[in-house]
This record gives structure tokens, sequence and C-alpha cells, in this order.
């Protein structure tokens, strides 16, 4: 037998001798079942709500006089993209601009003066979920916050005008309350028990598609935003209109609040953040009982510590809050906290980053008498501290509402209330101007501008403080589009704004 016959023959022999053992292996592989929600979403749907918001604006198009160069088409897409509303003026897709739902709303081309403000209009679309059989619903507090209307839409059609019971912007938290009773409550989950790499879903209406659900793993614990909570990271498709909606583990549970995504186009990318539910319940409890939140402070503002920080100042390792300013009369003042210091213990537990300690001293009850260990000069101390109560944020809307200075912050002709940027939040956005969107009506709210919104320039003005904009607003022409350069997130675009006419005397 030649040398290459002998070859053949020992390869065939061999393959012959594995081949029994590779189907052995096979056969033998365990089954991997996918898990089937079915079951879960019969049980948890009937929980989920959709939650639709109205503000009352004016009943013209703004857009009308578009700048050179810029067509309604080019508009519709700019709002569509940047904003996620249609442009104003405009019906909602798959409706025709007669049909019966259309009538008396505020994009009517054919409505009277656009300085009566006083139309209501759909402002916004998001979820919710029932947290009690007597009709108090949990969701987010950028979906419902400002609104002047917020209907409850259950899973069987029912439609609720709703009561705003507080809303904690911090943990963007909000419960609203129904005339309703016999509800199906959700059943709450502890979140402290969330593994990374289980199965979890979400049901809510994103892009206002009602009882929508999606699902995926979680991807993350703990993770820092940069905002006052630990986010749940998950990989579960969320996207506009599914914020406030419940994130779900798979006894049925709501372990999470889908609050957030990273995204570069405005839709899900993969990576989305839900609030804990034992954070989020903490908030709720004290919204139901006198509709704001009580937080500790200890009055000093704070950095992260960098390992370069660190070895710099002979730490052993970089963790920590570093002390950037001390509130003159603070209690961290009085405590002989000094800037520089770094902030290693709070009450004896270890601060581990910057976003640590405002949870930490949040959470404690204002009038403790607490200890502050500090790193100074390559040494330890250990400081005394009293944590006084921190300022809510806001109570019910309906309360805020009463205050008569709120109409007056947004008079101007632009429709926009503004404020100064503290100093640190500029240095982390990296501004070296601008103020900030603090209420919107008017032209500013058929627009599309939103609280949170930073203004960087009204025409070729750029804008540093609040009072230069109430100056600038003041010298608009009312004739004329003024180019508005707003920041929202990452994003920086011109938008096109007209200003109202004053009213006649």
């Amino acid at each position: 037998m030649s040398n290459f016959s002998l070859r053949k023959f020992i390869a065939a022999a061999a393959l012959a001798v594995c081949l029994p053992f590779v189907s052995q292996s096979a056969s033998a592989a365990p089954t991997v079942n996918l898990p089937d929600f079915t079951t879960l979403v019969d049980k948890v749907g009937p929980s989920v709500v959709n939650i639709r918001t109205t503000s009352r604006v004016g009943s013209g198009s703004e857009l009308r006089g578009l700048p050179p160069g810029l067509d309604e088409g080019d508009m519709s897409e700019f709002f569509r993209r940047f904003f996620g509303i249609p442009m104003p003026g405009q019906p909602p897709r798959g409706g025709g601009g007669g049909s019966q739902g259309d009538q008396g709303k505020g994009g009517s081309r054919n409505a009277p003066d656009d300085n009566q403000d006083n139309s209501e209009q759909s402002s916004g679309v998001g979820s919710g979920f029932i947290l009690s059989t007597d009709g108090y619903v949990m969701t987010n507090a950028h979906v419902v916050d400002d609104a002047d209307t917020i209907y409850v839409t259950l899973t069987d059609k029912r439609e609720f005008k709703a009561r705003l019971v507080g809303v904690d912007e911090r943990t963007d938290v909000a419960v609203v309350k129904i005339s309703a009773t016999n509800l199906p409550a959700i059943t709450i989950g502890d979140s402290n028990k969330v593994r990374v790499g289980e199965w979890v879903l979400a049901i809510g209406s994103p892009f206002g598609l009602d009882n929508t659900v999606t699902a995926g793993i979680v991807s993350a614990k703990g993770r820092d935003t940069g905002d006052y909570l630990p986010f749940i990271q998950t990989d579960v498709a969320v996207n506009p209109g599914n914020s406030g909606g419940p994130l779900i583990n798979m006894a049925g549970e709501v372990i999470g609040i889908n609050s957030q995504i990273y995204s570069r186009t405005g839709g899900f990318m993969g990576i989305s953040f839900a609030i804990p539910i034992d954070e989020a319940m903490r908030v709720a409890d004290q919204l139901k009982t006198s509709g704001k939140v009580v937080r500790g402070r200890i009055a000093v503002a704070i950095g992260e510590v960098t390992k370069d920080v660190a070895d710099s100042l002979g730490l052993p390792k970089a963790q920590g809050a570093l002390v950037s300013s001390v509130e003159p009369n603070g209690p961290a003042d009085k405590a002989g906290v000094q800037p520089g210091d770094i902030i290693t213990k709070f009450n004896g537990v270890n601060v581990d980053t910057a976003t640590d300690l405002p949870r930490m001293v949040g959470d404690t009850k204002p009038g403790t008498r607490t200890t502050l260990t500090i790193w100074r000069k390559g040494q330890t101390r250990d400081l005394p501290i009293t944590v006084t109560e921190m300022q809510p944020d806001k109570v019910a809307k309906t309360e805020q509402k009463k205050a008569p200075q709120s109409k007056e912050r947004a008079s101007n002709s632009l429709g926009l209330a503004v404020s100064d940027i503290p100093a640190d939040q500029k240095k982390a956005l990296k501004l070296s101007s601008g103020v900030q969107v603090d209420a919107v009506e008017g032209p500013a709210a058929r627009a599309g501008f939103q609280k949170g919104d930073i203004i960087m320039r009204l025409g070729d003005t750029d804008i540093t403080s609040a009072k230069q904009f109430q100056e600038v607003a003041q010298g608009l022409d009312a004739s004329k589009m003024v180019a508005v350069l707003v920041r929202r997130g990452d994003n920086t675009q011109f938008v096109p704004l007209r200003p109202r006419l004053p009213p006649q005397k």
C-alpha cells in the first residue's frame, strides 16, 4: 500500500472512531429554553397605564414666516428629530386635518390671535403603573411635570383625569391619583436582589403605542450617570413614551421605573436605565404623605477624586468626595470642613465615589447628629456634624400654580422663564455662557422648548445671565423671527421663534 493510500486509511479509521463520540456528545448537550413571557404579561399588563398630558398654549402656529432657506418640510423634520414632536400647526400622523379629533386644537391655522394662550394642546405621552387599588399611580416626574392636565388610560380603555400628588425631580419620580377603586395594583419587588444577567421586561407606550412589551436582561447594576440615584442598566428596548413604565422581573414584580436611555439619535441604541424601585417607593411614600420629599443636607459642593489627585495628596486610593466649596454658616462650615478636604466616610460608611455622598446625606433625617471622616494634609480626621433639611425642588404642581409669581417669570415676549446656571454646573457642561429654562409658555411652548433646555444665544447676542436675557427679550421686534440657539443634552440647534405681540392697551 502506498504512503498516500495508507494516510487515507488511517484518517478514515480515525474519523470512524471519533464519530460515535461526536454524535453522543451532541446528543448529550443540554437544551436551553428561552423564557416564555406570556403568562407574565397577562399578570402584569393590566397594572400598566398610559399617561398623556396637555398644556394650555396659544392657538396659532409660531412658524409662519420661516427664515429664508427653510420650508415647512425642513422644520417638520427638525422638530421630529430634535424635539421628538410634530411641527406645531400640523395634524398628527395618520389623521386628516379636518377630523373631529383635530377640531379645537391649538394647531389650527385658522385660529385667532396668537396672544390668546388659552387652548389645550397635547404636550406629552408616557407610561405608569398602578401602585394601589384605590388609584395611586407612579410614573416619571418628567412625564407629568409642567402639565396642566394629566389623563390616565387603563388597559380596559377607561380614561381618568388625574390629580398630581407630587413630583421629585432629583429621583425623577412622580405620583398621581385617579378616582377609581378595585384597580389591579402591581406587585412591588426588591431591587437590591436584582442580578446582572437576569431576564427582565418593560411594558409601556413607546411612541404612543399602548401596551407594548419588550424584553432583555439586566446588563449592569448601580450605574452612576451623574444623577441622584444609581440606575439599573438593561438592554431592554426603551423608547420615548416608555418613560414611567415598570421594569418587571420573572416573578412578575416591578423592580424599577424605566427612565432614561443612552442615545445619539433619540431612539433606543441598546442601553436603557431604570430607577430602582426601592428608592422610588421611599420617595412615593413621602409624596403621598406630604406632597414633597424631605432630605438632609450638609451644604458643600463636591467633585470626584481622581487617581492623580489621590496620589498627589497621599490618599491610599482614589475614593471619597473632594470638597470644592463650603456654604458659609452651613452645617459643614460649622463642623470645620474646608475646601480641599476629601470626605472619605459619612456616619462611618465609606464614600466610594463623589455621587455616593449626596445620596447618603439625603437619606439622613434632618436634625441627625453624625460624623464626617475627612482626609486633610495627609491625616484622617473625624468631624461631628448636624444634618439640616434640604429645600424641596417643588411640591405638587397644583400648589405651585397658585403662586402668582410663576406667571410673571415667563411674561417676556418669548414665553421663556430662565435662571442663571450654577458655576459648578457650567464647568461640568463646559459652558462659558447660557441660561437654563425654568418654565415655558406661549411661543416657546408651541416651538417645543422644555424645562432644562439651555439658551446659548438670542439672534447674534450671546446670553450670559438671566438678567441680560430679559433685557434682550424685551427689545425683540415682534414682527421678525429670532434665531434661538438652544442646547439639549449633547445637541445644540438653532430654533426660529416669533415673539408674541404685547397686549393691547
